[in-house]
């Protein structure tokens, strides 16, 4: 860990910034702090030491990976059972006003505040790899917040949304096992009809009426299972498929119209658009190279 990155350990227990602040700590021979409360979400990430946290009249004994999300008026403490031993952990504070900003972007940034606050499991237990992942984003947020390049706000408030939206994703996914598992079966179907049927017109209104899910659902499944729009999908598809029957001596006319382009002049602006040239000059590539 850099070490200009760290922060020495403050008993503060009150936010300076309006709407969040990351603090990097390493200590040894901590002083005790006694149970309190905030009136601003706290965030933890574990990283090392014999330490437990009492949340309310709860006790959570923390491994490295730990992330707790605390809420506002949730009285905890740190119980240290070896204070000889390095303790190392992030801190990030955001205050609920800036949540509440947050809300107004997208309802999806309270997800994770309302699960913390309706079961109460304010702890989230992570393997080494994923931890790894979270951490990268905390440094690079951390870096950004102590440095003085350009763009400086602007990239901490992508950072910000990355990480609060990363974490969101993950307590998401393992709270909805079954609902991943249908989404990556749905997209598979839905290649698979795309392929049987990409001469025809694949339209979002056709997919939904064939699989009885609306369009803004199938446009949901594709991005999030592929990162392409259902059209780019189906526009990369009849281009490989128009690519290749080109190199097996089909005319240009021919494949364009057998792989479900409407015209000549919307398949030659995709597919020098997609290649770089067009359908000519690689249909005459093949034969100078052949």
């Amino acid at each position: 860990m850099k070490k200009k990155l760290q922060t020495p350990f403050s008993t503060r227990q009150y936010m300076l910034s309006e709407d969040f602040e990351l603090y990097y700590y390493s200590d040894s021979s901590l002083k005790r702090v006694a149970s309190h409360a905030h009136d601003y979400y706290e965030f933890y990430f574990f990283l090392e030491g014999n330490v437990s946290m009492q949340i309310q009249e709860r006790s959570y004994p923390l491994s490295y990976g730990d992330v707790i999300l605390i809420p506002p008026g949730i009285p905890h403490k740190l119980i240290i059972h070896d204070s000889a031993l390095p303790y190392r952990r992030f801190v990030f504070w955001i205050s609920q006003e800036f949540c509440r900003h947050l809300l107004t972007v997208s309802a999806d940034y309270g997800y994770l505040i309302q699960f913390v606050r309706e079961r109460q499991d304010y702890i989230f237990h992570n393997d080494r790899i994923t931890f790894n992942s979270i951490q990268s984003k905390l440094l690079r947020l951390l870096e950004e917040m102590q440095g003085e390049r350009f763009c400086q706000s602007a990239q901490i408030s992508l950072c910000v949304n990355d990480l609060l939206l990363h974490l969101t994703r993950l307590v998401y996914e393992r709270n909805h096992p079954r609902q991943q598992s249908e989404t990556a079966s749905l997209c598979e179907n839905l290649c698979a009809f795309i392929e049987e049927h990409i001469e025809e017109n694949l339209s979002l209104e056709r997919l939904s009426g064939e699989f009885f899910v609306s369009k803004y659902h199938i446009a949901h499944v594709f991005k999030e299972n592929l990162g392409l729009s259902v059209h780019q999908y189906i526009m990369k598809k009849r281009l490989t498929l128009c690519r290749q029957a080109i190199l097996s001596d089909m005319s240009i006319t021919e494949a364009y119209q057998t792989f479900g382009f409407g015209d000549y002049s919307s398949f030659f602006r995709a597919f020098k658009r997609e290649y770089g040239i067009s359908p000519k000059e690689f249909r005459d590539m093949k034969y100078i190279e052949g």
